[in-house]
C-alpha cells in the first residue's frame, strides 16, 4: 500500500508541475500525447554518479526530451519521502521508450544502476487542448 501511495503522490506532483509544459507538447505533437520519464532515486555513490549526471542530457535531447524536474525541493505529503525526483518530458511515449532503449543511454544506464537505488517509469500524459 505504501508503494502505491508513493507512486500516486509522485504522479500528482508531476501533473501539477507539468501542466504548462504539457500544453506546449500537446500543441507541438497533436497526434500523440506527451510522455514523461519519472525517476525516484537515492544516490548511494555520489562520486560514481557524476559521469552519468554529466552525460545523460546529451542522450535524451535528440529524442525531444527535456528536464522538467531535476532534484530540487520535494516534500512528502503522504507516504514515505523520496530522496530525489527527476522528470524528463518527451513528445511521445514512443520517443521516451526509444531514448531509454538507445545505445547512448544503454551505455550509461549501468552507472546509475550501480551508484543509486532507483525506480523508473515512463508514463503517457494526456493530450490537452490549448485554451
Amino acid at each position: 500500500m505504501k508503494r502505491t501511495a508513493r507512486i500516486a503522490a509522485a504522479g500528482a506532483f508531476a501533473l501539477a508541475a507539468l501542466l504548462p509544459l504539457h500544453a506546449a507538447y500537446a500543441q507541438a505533437s497533436s497526434n500523440k500525447p506527451p510522455a514523461f520519464y519519472i525517476s525516484e532515486f537515492e544516490v548511494t555513490d555520489p562520486e560514481g554518479i557524476r559521469p552519468y549526471s554529466a552525460a545523460v542530457e546529451s542522450t535524451f535531447a535528440p529524442f525531444g526530451g527535456r528536464y522538467v524536474v531535476r532534484g530540487g525541493q520535494a516534500k512528502a505529503l503522504e507516504g514515505e519521502a523520496t530522496k530525489r525526483i527527476v522528470m524528463i518530458a518527451f513528445p511521445s511515449f514512443e520517443q521516451a521508450q526509444a531514448w531509454y532503449d538507445s545505445p547512448a543511454y544503454r551505455a550509461i544506464r549501468p552507472i546509475r544502476q550501480q551508484s543509486a537505488k532507483s525506480r523508473v517509469f515512463i508514463v503517457e500524459g494526456l493530450r490537452l487542448e490549448p485554451n
